[in-house]
């Protein structure tokens, strides 16, 4: 009898088990339609792309938190009350107390990586799901943060914030943009549309590249490589793939999750900090339903729902997808509506993919 672990697999096999393919023929189908409809809209100019891009970078961060900890067999629905608790937190102790903007930043990550591992201690400890767990600490934070608001200035959104953080060495990393030579250059060259009137005049449309498209970049490139070049990752994927098999074979398990759960935190208030220092304000219906779409885009990237399977990468073009149809609909004229149409229709779409991408790993029938 042939050993099952040397048994030959096929390229198509191999190909079709990968976690990034619904996401990649995804991308590929959404850009197609758009190029069609909204080609000739400015949705693909420069302005149009930036447009875009941003939205899909403020899904890629958080799905990026989302897809290791769905990896590694855990849900955190307190993401999106996280976004708006962490934005209240800046803007109350910079603007309302007078701390320097790059201590109230520093604080807000404090807080929530600490919130972030008090979730993953009671999953651990108390042994319910982490879905009950974070679906309490998302009306406890949603809760706080109306309080804190409402308490302090007696209104649910704090402006100020681009004033005080004005000279500050942190919050360019979050709200400013880098690259402003290139662009110019690519503007000389014809490459990018330029102002044509007023007192921009010759400056280019797209003045540099956002720090919040830099922070998405950078968290899925840290996390590609934490998942599949490191020990840690292969020890997310045991985690969530048997926790049991993996305690016998010495994976810190516990420590694995709750690991998980603060870098979740921590991506929720990296996107907090950028809306907060793009808006210059602060507001606490910030982050609403933000932590199912992180979900869904890891649904969209191939992650399976029970764990030990998934792809940053494939989280990433999910995150893609999101962006260029949000924007999409709004270039093509469509009522805005119709993408919460889309997600559902297309989470439905995923999962059943990823259900039968896991018979096709497991042999199941």
């Amino acid at each position: 009898m042939t050993d099952e672990r040397l048994k030959e697999t096929s390229a198509l096999r191999k190909l079709m088990i990968r976690p990034e393919l619904g996401a990649l023929a995804g991308v590929v189908l959404v850009f197609a339609f758009f190029l069609i409809v909204a080609g000739d809209s400015g949705m693909f100019a420069a302005d149009g792309v930036m447009n875009w891009g941003v939205v899909s970078a403020q899904f890629a961060i958080i799905a990026v938190g989302a897809c290791l900890l769905m990896i590694a067999g855990e849900f955190d629905l307190s993401v999106g009350s996280m976004i708006g608790f962490a934005g209240i937190v800046i803007a109350i102790l910079s603007v309302q107390l007078d701390w320097p903007m790059w201590l109230s930043i520093i604080a807000a990550f404090v807080v929530c990586m600490s919130i972030g591992a008090l979730n993953g201690f009671l999953v651990i400890k108390t042994g319910l799901p982490s879905f009950i767990v974070t679906l309490a600490f998302l009306y406890i934070l949603r809760g706080m943060t109306i309080f804190l608001a409402v308490a302090t200035t007696r209104q649910t959104i704090i402006g100020g914030v681009r004033d005080v953080s004005q000279g500050d060495w942190l919050a360019p990393l979050f709200g400013g943009v880098i690259l402003k030579p290139a662009f110019q250059f690519l503007a000389d060259i014809g490459l990018i549309d330029t102002y044509v009137r007023g007192t921009k005049m010759g400056q280019p449309v797209v003045e540099g590249l956002p720090m919040l498209m830099v922070w998405a970049i950078a968290l899925i490139i840290f996390g590609h490589w934490l998942l599949s070049r490191t020990k840690f990752g292969n020890w997310i994927f045991a985690a969530g793939g048997d926790p049991v098999a993996a305690r016998y074979v010495g994976v810190p398990v516990n420590r694995v999750k709750i690991t998980m759960f603060i870098f979740s935190a921590f991506c929720a208030t990296v996107l907090a900090t950028s809306q907060v220092m793009e808006f210059g304000s602060a507001a606490a219906d910030r982050g609403i339903l933000k932590e199912f779409e992180a979900i869904i885009c890891v649904v969209i990237g191939g992650a399976l729902l029970t764990g030990g399977y998934g792809s940053v990468i494939g989280a990433a073009l999910g995150a893609l997808i999101f962006g260029v149809v949000q924007q999409g609909l709004f270039f093509s004229g469509a009522e805005s509506s119709l993408f919460r149409v889309f997600l559902g229709t297309i989470l439905i779409l995923a999962v059943i993919l990823n259900t039968y991408i896991r018979r096709m790993i497991t042999g199941e029938r």
